[in-house]
This record gives structure tokens, sequence and C-alpha cells, in this order.
């Protein structure tokens, strides 16, 4: 299965919610010929987009789970992956952004750069993705494309190279004029499938051939050709100003900037034509791997079909016909029937069906070649395994998994729920990385943990819905820590006699704070005060004392253990007893060590129509929290808050009634911040009635 791989574009589609990730992902499959019919978002024909084959995504209206898919156009193939926008399901952006060559960044002409743009277009950074920006909604009223390329330039700092004008803005946007071509394209037919080119209006070709100057300009800094050409004066050729652009775009140094409008069929055959010019093919991004057999030394992959086998799983989802595991091959080609070994378990592969996804729907294929994104059926694996051929040792970079920081308690009604419910929990954990649970082991109550209130509220729906249980939630939890905030000494001797042999440690030394790490463990001790085989037992123990803080009981960060001293016995220490004795020396320095509660700071962005602005931030001001900024940007006021996630259940709610219902926000984890003493004074006594309550 030989193919060219200078054809193949892996590409995702991020931004921002509501940008119209999911009606672009829709114009494309269409004009490229994937589907014969165009659905909408929040369909009324009830069918709902293609990328959005979750019934839940359907009624909402929002992407839940990143959908890949396919598509040819102009003899190129086109893998893409629709992402969501919301930041509850930001796992979703980095595991699509992990495996991807390129991006498409879909930016609101009204709203320009927000507050999800911005995390979008870090996570891109974060994997070195390059991108074109694409202008969506210029035939919304309000639309101003040169205000968004601002803000790329001054929010994003990125290089924004504009290659086409808009003819007409808002309701009167009819087409775009090709700055490359020179040519003024308009979009006819029921659906905008039929692309016709014309002259340029009279009355803007001196400022398109501006406009033009600024493009060569820009990709003359990355062609010498191109630099030739302008100082001799010969012709400039649309393939000589693609030549510069794309090396400025693959090396992340030009944003190449395109604009249109998804939902009115305008504008997205040149995007598509722009995607298959200027962003990378597999063989353009390097991609490394690290050797486990040299010291995790990295190697340089090629994207030869021909080579041993490296491959990333990245997505996990368990379908009704087993698990499906969607793969990137960097490195050889997986056939069906292939060997495959996962270096993370060491286990043998043997790879029975190869499929290409089509979002819900999938196609059986011979082999998924270097370059290529598709599924394997039925291999046990962890989100994030590397899979190689058997005599390499090679590893892929894993995915970045924040932290969850919100949990509720989740309660089956009956036995046939409790089935449910376990299934169901096993599967999501399995398939999201950011969604955890665990059995809270003084209520015996089953704790669900995510990213936010919308991340949990859509899995306890999926819960009732995918899988019948009758299930019920307590109030959501913030997932508060503790710290220490000065050094405190320990000399902690644990002794026990039971008869025959007894358990024997002492270990002596001192905590402290460190802003390095969650912990950090340090043995300083001289002259075999305690063998050097207990002191792996001594940092267990202490990591074991961490988990539940003495005082309040959430788990304890930001401290360094430092081993001074200690002593032992021939006969009875043992590495159990040195756990003990490190957990009962965290008991006892911890009190001395000050201990303050820390809770989960939110960065919110508030965009609400000017006459509410006083209003907002009064709410804001009422959550204890802290305006940051807020800016005019035309008929909508920014505003952008730092806000504890306690005080933020049931914002929603009471935004839309204080605006009418005109007011939405964003809201993503910023950082952990200590609590007023008043709040932790009430934290206090709640976890002593939890505590009494379980009793």
């Amino acid at each position: 299965m030989k193919k060219d791989a200078s054809k193949i574009r892996n590409i995702g589609i991020s931004a921002h919610i509501d940008s119209g990730k999911t009606t672009l992902t829709e114009r494309i499959l269409y004009y490229t010929k994937r589907i014969h019919t165009i659905h909408e978002v929040k369909g009324k024909d009830g069918v709902g987009a293609t990328m959005d084959s979750m019934e839940l995504e359907k009624e909402r209206g929002i992407t839940i789970s990143s959908a890949a898919t396919y598509c040819e156009w102009k003899d190129h193939e086109i893998n893409i992956i629709d992402t969501p926008g919301h930041v509850d399901f930001t796992i979703e952006v980095e595991r699509s952004l992990r495996v991807l060559d390129g991006a498409i960044l879909v930016l609101c002409a009204v709203g320009g750069v927000q507050s999800q743009s911005i995390t979008v277009d870090q996570q891109m950074r974060r994997y070195r993705v390059p991108c074109l920006a694409f202008i969506n909604k210029m035939d919304r009223s309000g639309a101003n494309p040169d205000r968004v390329v601002e803000q790329i330039k001054s929010r994003l700092n990125r290089n924004p190279v504009v290659l086409q004008m808009p003819i007409g803005r808002e309701g009167e946007f009819v087409g775009v004029i090709d700055l490359l071509s020179m040519k003024a394209i308009y979009f006819d037919g029921k659906n905008g499938e039929i692309v016709r080119e014309e002259e340029i209006p009279s009355s803007m070709v001196l400022l398109a051939k501006e406009k033009r100057e600024e493009v060569i300009d820009a990709a003359s800094l990355f062609s010498d050709r191109l630099v030739e050409a302008v100082l001799e004066g010969g012709e400039v050729t649309k393939a000589l100003i693609v030549e510069g652009l794309r090396k400025g775009t693959i090396c992340g140094e030009l944003t190449p900037v395109l604009m249109g409008s998804a939902y009115k069929n305008k504008g997205v055959q040149p995007l598509l034509d722009a995607v298959t010019e200027l962003l990378p093919c597999p063989a353009d991004v390097s991609n490394t791997a690290r050797d486990l057999d040299r010291g995790e030394e990295e190697v340089l992959l090629k994207s030869d079909p021909d080579l041993p086998v490296v491959a990333l799983a990245f997505k996990l989802e368990d379908g009704p016909y087993g698990q499906l595991t969607y793969i990137r091959v960097y490195q050889g080609t997986i056939y069906r029937g292939t060997t495959v070994v996962n270096v993370r378990t060491g286990k043998k592969v043997r790879v029975g069906r190869v499929v290409r996804m089509h979002a819900d729907q999938m196609e059986d294929i011979e082999a998924i070649p270097a370059g290529y994104i598709g599924a394997l059926f039925g291999i046990e694996c962890a989100s994030g395994d590397t899979f190689v051929s058997p005599g390499l040792n090679l590893a892929l970079s894993s995915i970045y998994v924040p932290e969850p920081v919100i949990s509720l308690a989740v309660l089956p009604m009956d036995n046939k729920s409790q089935v449910s419910l376990s299934k169901a929990l096993n599967r999501f954990t399995k398939e999201d990385p950011t969604f955890r649970t665990y059995i809270d082991t003084e209520t015996n109550e089953t704790i669900i943990a995510g990213m936010g209130e919308l991340h949990l509220e859509v899995y306890v729906e999926r819960i009732k819905r995918e899988y019948g249980a009758d299930i019920t939630t307590g109030k959501p939890r913030v997932a508060y820590r503790e710290t220490i905030t000065q050094r405190a000494e320990f000399n902690y001797t644990h002794k026990k006699q039971t008869g025959g042999a007894g358990q024997f440690a002492r270990v002596a030394g001192y905590i402290e704070p460190t802003t390095e790490g969650n912990f950090i463990f340090e043995s300083r001790i001289t002259g075999g005060a305690i063998p050097s085989q207990f002191i792996p037992a001594c940092e267990k123990g202490f990591q074991a004392a961490m988990e539940k803080g003495p005082k309040y009981e959430f788990p304890v960060v930001g401290v360094k253990v430092v081993l001074t001293d200690g002593a032992f016995h021939s006969v009875d220490s043992s590495d159990i007893a040195f756990q003990q004795a490190a957990k009962g020396a965290f008991r006892e320095a911890y009190p001395k060590a000050q201990p303050v509660i820390q809770e989960p700071i939110m960065k919110v962005v508030v965009e609400t129509p000017a006459e509410f602005q006083g209003g907002v931030m009064a709410l804001l001001n009422q959550r204890r929290g802290i305006i940051l900024g807020a800016q005019d940007e035309g008929i909508v006021c920014v505003i952008e808050a730092q806000v504890p996630l306690a005080e933020m259940f049931g914002f929603s709610t009471v935004l839309r009634s204080a605006t009418q219902g005109k007011a939405q926000f964003t809201m993503e984890f910023a950082f952990y911040r200590q609590v007023p003493a008043s709040v932790a004074e009430k934290i206090a006594e709640e976890c002593t009635a939890r505590k009494r309550n379980a009793a």
C-alpha cells in the first residue's frame, strides 16, 4: 500500500466555543463529497451535524468528544479531527493536537480572539503545531476582520499574513478577493458549491495591490527565489509566494489568515486549497521518540512506510464491538495481522481489524501506513501508549493531562444500577484520562472527579442514557488541598512488641514547604543510621501520609521531607516498620508546620452587553472574585476575573437572569491559592460534620 505521503494532511479544527468549528467541518465534508446533504449543528431537521454523532451532542449543539474523519481534495487526502471548544473537554483537544501535523484556528469575526482561543493557541504551541487562521461568521452584524487580525498579533503573539479581502461586510458579504491569484471569488449554487472567479471590483483594485505587497514581503523572508524575482522585477507568481508562505507557516513564523462564512457556504473551498498548499505533510514535521535502551536518548522518526513501526494510541472508545483504539502511525505500516509490542506493558499484540473512521462510521482497510490516522479493534491498551515493531524499545512522549478540580458523589438507586454504574465508570475512566473515580473510604460513596460542572454533568447524563442506570448525585465538591507554610522537625520511633518478632524503626529530620513539586524526598543519612534498603520504605510512608492531611483530610502538596537521622534493629526492623515510622513522623511534624488549605482559582471570562457591565462585576465581586480587567469590544464588554471554583456553582443561572440571558462566560483552571481564614473555618466545620455522619 504505497502512497505518496506528500499528499497527506493531518489537520485539526480548534476554536473558542461557538466559533463554528463543527459547521465548518460539515461544509468541508460536503464540498469534498464525503456527505451529500448538509446538516446543521442545532439541527431543526432532527439529524444534527455529521461529526456530532452522540445524542447529547445533537441536543446541546456542542461537541463533547473529538471525532475523526477523512476526505479528498484535489488529489490530497485530508484527515480531520473536529475538537470540542469547552475547556471541560480540554483533553480531547490536547490528544488531538498531539497527533496532528497542522491545524485550522477558527475565530469569530465578531468575537475575535476569545479566552478559549488563547488556551487552544497555547496547546498548539505545546505540540508545535503550525496553523492557519480562518475568520468565520463574516456575515454577522459587527463582523470586523481587521480587528481580529490585530488581536491575532497582540493577544496570540503570532505573525498574521492576510491572504484574502472580504467583498462586502455583515449582510452584504458576498465573496472574497484572493490576494495570491488577484481574483474575486464568489460562491454560487444552493450550497455555495460552484466557485466563480471574476475580476476584482474596480473600487478595490488599489487596496488589493497594497495588501498583496504585504503578503509578498512576509513570504520573501522565507524564499530566496521570491526575493530574486522581486529584485529583478520579474513576474511574482502565485507558486513563488506559496513556496515562501509554506516554509514560514511550517516553522511557525507565519499564520496565514483566510475568511468566510461556513454557515452561509462562503470561503470554505479556498480554505481547503490553503490546507493542501500551506500546511505540512507528515514528512515536513520532525517527530521524535525516546530510546528506552539508551537512557531516553531522542531518536528522529522517519515518515517511511517500510521502516519498523512506531505508533501512538491517542484516544480510546468502547464501542458496541469492543475497544476502538485511535492510532497515529509515525513510522512503518500497521497491517492487518501484524504483531506489535505495547512499550508500556511489554506485551505483544496481534492486530486484528484495521479501520478508518468517518465520525461514528467506519470502513475496513488493509493497513495504516506512516503519516496516517486510523483505528484498531480489540486491542487492550491505555490512552498514550506507544506501539512498536518487536525488537524496538522506543516511547513517544505522552499527552499532558491536567488534574481534576471538581468532584461529586454518585449513588445508584438499586443493585442493577450499581452494576451498570461500575461498567460505565470503568469505560469512561479508560477513555478520558481527566475523568477519575474512587471510593471515599469514610462515607463509602462512589466519587467522580473531572474538569468542571459541564464535564461531570455530561458523564452523569451518559451513565443514565447509555447504561440505563438509575442514579442520584450529591452536591459538587471542590478539590481542596493542604500545604505547609513553615519548617517543622520530627523525631519519631515506631515500636511494637506482640510476641515473636516485633517492629522497630526510628526516623528523624524535618519537613519544609517547597514550590518545586508536590513532594520532594531527600535522604541525608550518614554512617548507616538507617540501612539503604529501608530508605525507599521511608519515602513510601511519607507519600502515603500525604494522601490525606491529618488536619482536614485533603491531599497534602508542596512538601519537602529531609531525613537526617534514624535507628534500626537488626531483627525487628523491616520495610513495614519504617513505613509506619514515616507516617507517624509526618503526623507529628505536620501540626507544627502551620498547615493551610488551598483552593482552585478559575480564570473566568464574561462577555456581556455593555449596559450590564456594572451588574456583572458586582456578581463576580460577591463571589470573592478579583477583576483583572474589562474592555469594550464593539457592543460587547469582556470582563476577565479570577474567582474561586467553590463560588462558581450555579453562576450561569444567576448571570443569565442578571443580563436577560444575553451574557455568556467561560471558565478554566488557573492555579491554587490559600483560602481566607473565615472560609477555612467553614471548610473545617464541614469536614468535622462529614466525619461525624460517616461514624
